[in-house]
């Protein structure tokens, strides 16, 4: 009877995890008509933060590794679906709000720029695929990389009055 216990919960576990997967994801990037009010230092904040969050469920999921209680799976299921949504959230940032609105092939350093924040969505995909610190410090260097592209001061320029 135990062992059909542990199979019905592994099965409910997994079955929420597809289904969390699978769910439609919230787009928080800004909009894609031309309102010219961007702020672009926000966003790449906002990603500063998705990134410790990916760190922590990293650290947590690393932690409560190889213990087989059912709390540990439970927290362990949690962990891992939040460093999945965080992580997703970079990509969908950079894919849908920078590259698309702010990286442009008339810019004298586009080809570095484009670089650069392919970069940070290759480095969210793998932090999406593993548990390794090494790789959640990469994808916080690949942030900061933009940082440069995107000072608060540029944003006030964009200020409606």
């Amino acid at each position: 009877m135990n062992q059909l216990i542990k199979k019905s919960i592994l099965s409910i576990t997994l079955t929420f995890g597809a289904v969390a997967l699978l769910a439609p994801q919230a787009v928080l990037a800004h909009c894609q008509v031309p309102c010219g009010i961007y702020d672009d230092s926000a966003r790449v904040n906002a990603m500063m933060e998705d990134t410790k969050t990916v760190g922590k469920a990293t650290k947590i999921i690393n932690e409560l590794a190889g213990k087989t209680n059912a709390q540990s799976q439970n927290q362990i299921a949690r962990w891992v679906m939040n460093k999945e949504k965080h992580a997703q959230s970079i990509i969908t940032t950079i894919s849908d709000y920078f590259l698309t609105q702010r990286v442009k092939s008339s810019q004298k350093d586009y080809t570095e720029r484009l670089v650069k924040h392919h970069t940070v969505i290759v480095s969210a995909m793998k932090v999406k695929q593993n548990a390794d610190q090494k790789h959640v410090d990469a994808l916080q260097k690949s942030i900061e990389a933009l940082e440069v592209y995107y000072k608060h001061e540029e944003h006030k320029a964009h200020t409606i009055k």
